[in-house]
């Protein structure tokens, strides 16, 4: 049986399986994102264990450069993440293992996750969009990953403020982004703790996290057309914040597009159907792709 090695790399942690699917899965195997070459020792050293592997899957926090013919293919971009940016991800591992290795964003590879075994299965085009330490982005059409000249950063639109928010935003390169706006590092700061531990303050994070959230789902269906929008991320979990979400959808629309399906917005905005693991999942799927690669 042919077996892959699935690595999902996040800013925070690396998450390893190895199997063919969600029925051939082995227990995950988490580790800190530490800098990168003691990481990819880590991911190297497991792959060795493991033995019996056919291919590596890679789905990394990024940017990421997956032009191919790039002389960085393979590599980190200018990343906040201290000491990454620049890592050449793939010639790491495929000069230690000696394996095709797949590559794709974190959110690429976790949306080909739920399209093969998950929340848009039989769909051609849909968007995932994770929310956690960052905001990312990806999307599937015609059944292949969203690239163009290099991926999209849907994590870095430009949305309109709330009308009372006047939080300077977090991000480094543009402050009051998305993921400046309503990533969990911009909960924190705006806040002064994590979305778990909010308290009495939950409430008003809702209100805002739903706007921003909403209003760029509401962006990506107009610019976009997916059959469906998945969010993901450690920040929807926080109470009542996808049915938030959906109705500030609806108010960004303000009735301009009546499809039915964008109108059923309870099947339109879904959570994701593979929970944690659409992402390591989706790191199989590349390592397939990287063994058999489409002609």
């Amino acid at each position: 049986m042919v077996r892959y090695a699935g690595i999902e790399g996040g800013g925070t942690t690396f998450v390893m399986a190895l199997g063919s699917g969600p029925e051939d899965l082995s227990t995950p195997i988490v580790f800190p994102t530490e800098e990168p070459e003691r990481t990819l020792e880590r991911v190297v050293e497991e792959i060795r264990r493991a033995g019996d592997v056919d291919a590596v899957g890679v789905a990394s926090f990024g940017p990421v450069d997956l032009r191919r013919g790039s002389h960085t293919h393979g590599n980190i971009l200018e990343t906040p993440k201290p000491g990454w940016s620049g890592t050449s991800v793939v010639g790491f591992v495929q000069q230690a293992v000696g394996l095709p290795v797949g590559f794709d964003t974190d959110v690429n590879g976790a949306a080909l996750g739920e399209r093969r075994w998950g929340a848009a299965q039989g769909l051609e085009s849909f968007i995932y969009l994770t929310v956690g330490t960052g905001v990312g982005g990806g999307g599937v059409n015609r059944g292949q990953p969203m690239h163009g000249l290099n991926h999209p950063e849907m994590g870095h639109m430009r949305i309109p403020r709330h009308p009372d928010d006047d939080f300077p935003g977090t991000c480094p390169f543009h402050g009051d982004c998305l993921e400046g706006m309503a990533a969990g590092v911009a909960i924190e700061a705006r806040w002064g703790r994590r979305g778990e531990d909010l308290g009495p303050q939950t409430a008003p994070a809702v209100e805002l996290e739903a706007w921003y959230l909403g209003t760029a789902l509401a962006n990506l269906c107009l610019s976009l057309s997916p059959e469906r929008i998945i969010l993901g991320g450690g920040v929807t979990k926080l109470p009542h914040l996808l049915d938030g979400v959906r109705q500030r959808f609806l108010d960004s629309l303000n009735g301009y597009v009546t499809i039915p399906e964008v109108l059923d917005v309870g099947s339109f905005i879904v959570a994701p159907a593979l929970g944690s693991r659409a992402g390591v999942l989706g790191a199989l799927v590349l390592a397939e792709r990287a063994l058999h690669p489409a002609p």
